[in-house]
């Protein structure tokens, strides 16, 4: 078998995963997308939108978009569920251990993800697109959830 071009790293192939899994995101604002990872292997996804069963916001319209509410801001009146809240609730739905796990995800998770993320006790987050959430980034560092911008800092 002959190989075409270079191999992607582990981190660009797991990040090329969670770029695929944001394109069934339902969410009218931003399409978001999350691949657990641990020693190499996929454990869980996660993808924002409605939650199973519930009308998608495409069919009734985005409360925080039409009160004009900026990003990062009053996540309780969003209908949908984050990537990285589903990427976790699937792996406690199939009873996946996460322990030690890795989180890739197309944007930096959210302080309300971010709690949650720390609690399940993964290590390290590696992202693409930067979140407007300070509070967040705090968290994770005073926790030691390493927290990686996708291209910088890999390891």
């Amino acid at each position: 078998m002959m190989m075409h071009g270079k191999r992607p790293s582990w981190d660009s192939y797991f990040m090329q995963m969670a770029q695929v899994v944001a394109e069934r995101s339902t969410c009218l604002r931003r399409q978001v997308g999350a691949v657990m990872v641990k020693d190499k292997q996929i454990l869980s996804t996660g993808y924002n939108g409605s939650p199973s069963g519930l009308r998608h916001c495409a069919e009734v319209g985005c409360l925080r978009q039409s009160l004009g509410v900026p990003s990062g801001e009053r996540h309780e009146i969003c209908r949908a569920v984050h990537a990285e809240q589903n990427a976790l609730v699937q792996a406690a739905k199939h009873g996946v251990a996460i322990t030690g796990a890795d989180l890739y995800t197309t944007h930096q998770p959210c302080v309300l993800c971010t709690k949650l993320l720390i609690n399940a006790g993964i290590i390290r987050v590696v992202y693409t697109y930067a979140y407007p959430d300070k509070l967040a980034v705090q968290m994770a560092d005073e926790a030691g959830l390493k927290l990686v911008k996708f291209g910088e800092d890999i390891s």
